[in-house]
């Protein structure tokens, strides 16, 4: 194959892209000027910019002549439009047609999702948050002082609140978890987590885990053992969920029993583990687990619960709320009771099947944060039945504000994970 020559031209050859350009320029300026544009008169910028740039000639030296501008100075600025362009009319913008005023008697056109009140020029502001009694809490209802990175990173990232949720079918689920107003104030870490979570295959076979996990106060690493609680709850249950799922179905308790108990003792010993990893005493990670096992299949109305020690199941029917649905011992005055059992050190949970769920039942799952409180306070069990009771769920900014309802001396974290029973 012969070698193909891809030198350069010598520049002192003519070259025949100059004579076919010079001929596209000369013919596009030896058209008629616009009418009312001025003429070009011989020996001004126009004639000049109408003659085209100069070409530069070049000497045996290859150096530009004398004769020749620089070939470093700017090249003078070819007219509007650039030549081997094709001009193309600037489009008419057409006046847009007078808004036609809508018939009172038309119906508003609004998406499913879209309120009214998103059409006013109003925001809406929800403001701070409702609370019992005349006068709020001394604690500012936002957060305050965050833990230094320095001092502790993973209670540095942790949020201060976090909201979650879900939907399937006729179920809907509402989360959310807030640092209490004593940890706000102290600088201290939200030490209660929460977990909403698909386990199992695709399809109705699957289930829905809903945890709550509260580190205890006096452990100085609970913040983490809360959050690992609920992730190796979802690992461990995840790996059993056809077997827990088919207890479920077949309302077999001793078997759902035995499957949770296997599951929270390797939670234990992961959690502690985990602690000895980090040159912790697993002690310093101790928390609570608080989860609900709720089926996909709509025709399975059962729910799955175990507990590891405190915190509250509340279940809301037709405005009336039933607060010892799984803790009838502490059905309770409000009154804070500080003797919790707490994983790593336990390996054994309550494991218990709800009785059938209703259309529009409201089921909560709770830390102590939200079920002391409400099971102390009426006016709480009144706007939350208020709020939460109306068949709907609420959006879950709206549920969040709801959820931070203030009662006086209840400071801790409150956490919740709510799940609502459609009505058909």
């Amino acid at each position: 194959m012969p070698r193909a020559d891809f030198s350069w031209p010598d520049a002192r050859e003519p070259d025949p892209l100059d004579e076919t350009w010079q001929q596209s320029v000369d013919l596009f300026f030896t058209d008629q000027p616009e009418s009312g544009a001025p003429a070009a008169v011989p020996g001004t910028a126009s004639a000049a910019h109408a003659a085209g740039p100069t070409p530069v000639s070049y000497g045996p030296d290859r150096q530009p002549s004398p004769s020749s501008p620089s070939p470093y100075e700017p090249a003078p600025t070819p007219p509007f439009p650039m030549p081997g362009l094709v001009q193309q009319p600037l489009p008419v913008r057409q006046p847009s047609p007078a808004p036609v005023p809508p018939s009172p008697h038309a119906p508003a056109q609004l998406s499913p999702y879209e309120e009214p009140a998103a059409r006013t020029g109003a925001v809406p502001v929800l403001g701070a948050p409702h609370h019992s009694g005349p006068k709020p809490p001394l604690y500012a209802p936002e957060p305050r002082e965050l833990p230094s990175v320095r001092e502790d990173p993973t209670a540095a990232l942790t949020p201060d609140m976090v909201v979650d949720g879900a939907g399937y079918d006729t179920l809907t689920v509402r989360a959310a978890s807030v640092r209490g107003d004593s940890h706000r104030y102290q600088g201290e870490p939200r030490q209660d987590s929460l977990a909403v979570v698909r386990l199992g295959a695709p399809g109705p076979d699957g289930l829905l885990l809903l945890a709550v996990a509260d580190g205890v106060g006096s452990a100085p690493r609970s913040h983490v053992g809360s959050q690992e609680a609920c992730r190796l709850a979802a690992m461990e249950l995840d790996a059993v969920s056809a077997d827990l799922a088919e207890a479920v179905r077949a309302g077999d308790r001793p078997g759902f029993a035995a499957l949770v108990d296997t599951a929270v003792g390797r939670i234990a010993t992961l959690l502690a583990h985990r602690a000895r990893e980090h040159g912790d005493d697993p002690a310093a990670y101790a928390t609570t687990l608080r989860a609900l096992l709720v089926p996909l299949d709509p025709r399975v109305r059962t729910r799955g619960f175990l507990a590891v020690g405190d915190g509250g199941t509340a279940l809301l029917r037709a405005g009336e709320w039933n607060l010892s649905l799984t803790d009838p011992e502490h059905e309770g005055d409000g009154m804070i009771d500080t003797r919790t059992a707490a994983l790593p050190h336990v390996h054994r949970a309550r494991a218990l099947l709800l009785a059938p769920a209703l259309p529009g039942d409201v089921l909560v799952l709770c830390t102590d944060g939200l079920s002391t409180p409400l099971a102390g306070d009426a006016e709480m069990r009144e706007f939350l039945a208020s709020g939460w009771g109306r068949g709907a769920a609420p959006a879950p900014a709206d549920f969040l504000w709801q959820l931070q309802y203030r009662v006086k001396s209840y400071d801790d974290d409150r956490t919740a994970v709510v799940l609502w029973e459609a009505v058909p």
